[in-house]
């Protein structure tokens, strides 16, 4: 089955995780060459390590079940 490889950035800041959404890529490949272009650019070479690829099917459904909101206050 087809596939795309979503590339991601998270971190922790200030008691809340920061994720960024680098993009969508055709290959392992391009996603990995992706990050390395990415890695010595301001911030994210404070945060090397906060990188993330992923491998989505296309055409699946990648949530299956419901969600709850929870409240707080």
């Amino acid at each position: 089955m087809a596939a795309v490889f979503i590339v991601q950035h998270a971190y922790e800041r200030d008691d809340s995780e920061e994720i960024k959404f680098i993009g969508v890529y055709s290959s392992r490949m391009k996603a990995e060459e992706a990050v390395l272009r990415l890695k010595e650019q301001p911030g994210f070479r404070e945060y090397p390590d906060g990188f993330c690829i992923d491998r989505y099917e296309i055409d699946k459904d990648h949530w299956e079940e419901g969600f709850v909101t929870v409240r707080h206050g």
